[in-house]
């Protein structure tokens, strides 16, 4: 059951990952406690848990919290997510195995997850590297290809943009 003072909370977090780049738990729960919330590390866990944030890389080389809302627009944002973080595919049997940028697996799993591509069954998640469970090996071959082409993608309409 989700409490008034849960979504309160949650809806604070939301705008504070918004506002301030926060990379760990203990900022995220400093921050809270600086607007009034009496929280501890392990509620922020759970909160971080609960609303499926991830993180991205920041420009100065450190990470930050990212709220990835579902529906609409935020497919786009997913993309962001594989393109910035995704480093390199290859397929061992019916595994995909990803790698990405240090710290990034969990958010391009995530990332892979709301994008729902039909091969993948489920996806775990270490610190740089994903495995990627499909049905066969055909199909991690060709979940490998369109994730290539969906960040090919990305990049040509980022170029176009750019030129426009």
């Amino acid at each position: 059951m989700v409490t008034i003072v849960k979504k309160r909370r949650q809806g604070k977090i939301i705008e504070i990952i918004q506002r301030c780049d926060v990379g760990t738990q203990e900022e995220l729960a400093e921050r809270l406690k600086a607007e009034g919330f009496a929280v501890t590390q392990a509620t922020v866990s759970r909160d971080i848990r609960e609303m499926k944030l991830s993180k991205m890389p920041t420009e100065n080389g450190g990470q930050k919290y990212v709220f990835l809302e579902q529906g609409g627009r935020m497919e786009n944002r997913y993309v962001h997510v594989l393109r910035e973080a995704y480093t390199a595919a290859e397929a061992a049997q019916n595994i995909l195995v990803v790698r990405t940028v240090s710290g990034m697996a969990m958010a391009v799993a995530a990332a892979l997850d709301a994008l729902k591509f039909p091969e993948i069954v489920g996806c775990i998640a270490g610190d740089d590297t994903i495995f990627v469970a499909a049905h066969t090996r055909e199909e991690a071959e060709s979940l490998a290809e369109k994730i290539r082409l969906t960040i090919a993608q990305e990049e040509a309409m980022e170029l176009a943009q750019r030129k426009a």
